[in-house]
């Protein structure tokens, strides 16, 4: 979006409404836990806005209905942190992303967006919206820039998940970013190091202004230029990638890695959140959801890369810097990603096979787990070097490498 100076000025207002309403609410809701242990519902809140708009008239800036889309999302934020699905609700800072929400009365004219209060604003949009208009989310990014995320209705059916077709396993590293059972390998791009040395004279010179400058505020916005160039490049990767993998198979299985554990490794920190393994796997699971294809996460304590895929004889150590190895049953050479690919894919295969419906299969319904259906639970015997629950993990799949053998 192209906003001139009243339009920016007039937006600015309103994020500054919903931003001060939300911490205003939030501070309310702690107190209120504070002191009875309960907390405040979703219609309390909205009810306070009369009073509020009353006492501080400078809220009526901002659009009604987006003062009313903050108490929803404080709700939904409390909602999520109750079901542990997300952490607890943080105050927001006017440094930063903003963003404010039209559920309603927002109309696209050519090449403009109509919004209330704000008029018409010229934009450019990716693609013709076919559907019904249900919310309309503005943000100004650190950069400077202004964009409109439209959420679209388009009264389609989401396809039931189907096993039928070409089947993938996929093992994800830093090396290659991304290792298939197909034996191909992409390599990982290294989006920081590419602008590393741009990103660091942006650094120095921001680091040389004076706190609350004029100056400094043009200089960090440099550096923020300079992040969304890398977010831009990682995500246009991630999502060319990941729809090249979802047009080519129908059942497509990674590792459920601990991406959050990882981290953690300081020698690793700045890799592993540079390769974005987790953007990677949600583009995967909501792409293949709408394709009506089976998304599946084998568990990440599964010893895809100590199994050979030939025999099904397990090593005892494999160390990270061992890159390929011989099996001592079948003396086969693997690579070790590829290796694991094959594993994790024979896996999938096996489960399905089983009729496993966990929570890792997409759109599948939640049924109880056994403890034998999975690689890392139940009672698991070595019988002869091998692993009893391998013994049926080689597909039999039309089109594959290993059918018929």
């Amino acid at each position: 979006m192209y906003l001139n100076i009243e339009q920016q000025i007039a937006l600015a207002k309103s994020f500054g409404c919903a931003r001060w309403y939300w911490n205003y609410s939030l501070n309310l809701c702690q107190e209120t836990y504070n002191k009875t242990g309960k907390g405040l519902s979703r219609g309390y809140i909205q009810g306070l806005l009369p009073g509020l708009k009353k006492e501080y008239p400078w809220l009526t800036d901002a659009y009604s209905q987006c003062l009313q889309v903050v108490a929803l999302n404080l709700s939904t934020a409390y909602k999520n942190f109750f079901d542990k699905r997300a952490k607890l609700p943080r105050f927001k800072s006017k440094h930063g992303r903003q963003s404010i929400s039209y559920p309603a009365n927002v109309k696209f004219e050519g090449d403009y967006i109509k919004l209330p209060k704000i008029g018409l604003v010229y934009c450019r949009r990716h693609r013709d919206m076919m559907g019904t208009i249900k919310t309309v989310t503005i943000s100004k990014n650190p950069d400077g820039k202004y964009f409109a995320c439209v959420l679209v209705d388009d009264g389609k059916d989401t396809p039931t998940p189907s096993t039928e077709g070409n089947a993938i396993g996929i093992d994800l590293g830093l090396t290659h970013f991304c290792i298939t059972s197909n034996g191909s390998k992409s390599d990982n791009p290294r989006h920081i190091a590419k602008h590393s040395k741009n990103l660091k004279k942006k650094q120095q010179g921001l680091s040389r202004k004076k706190k609350g400058s004029i100056r400094r505020g043009k200089a960090r916005k440099l550096v923020a230029k300079v992040h969304s160039k890398i977010a831009r490049c990682r995500e246009d990767f991630l999502h060319k990638l990941s729809r090249k993998i979802v047009n080519e198979n129908q059942v497509i299985a990674v590792e459920n890695l601990n991406v959050k554990g990882m981290v953690r490794n300081r020698n690793l920190a700045k890799a592993i959140s540079d390769v974005g393994w987790g953007m990677f796997c949600t583009m995967l699971k909501y792409k293949a959801q709408r394709e009506g294809k089976t998304y599946i996460e084998i568990d990440r304590f599964f010893p895809s890369s100590k199994t050979c895929n030939v025999c099904l004889n397990q090593v005892g150590s494999l160390p990270l810097d061992v890159r390929s190895w011989t099996c001592e049953h079948c003396q086969t050479n693997h690579d070790r990603d590829i290796n694991a690919a094959i594993n994790i894919k024979n896996e999938a295969l096996r489960t399905l096979e089983l009729g496993t419906r966990g929570s890792a299969v997409l759109g599948s319904p939640q049924v109880e787990r056994l403890p034998c259906d999975t690689a890392d639970g139940g009672d698991v015997r070595r019988i002869g070097g091998k692993l009893d629950y391998l013994l049926d993990a080689i597909p039999d799949e039309i089109g594959s490498r290993n059918h018929n053998l």
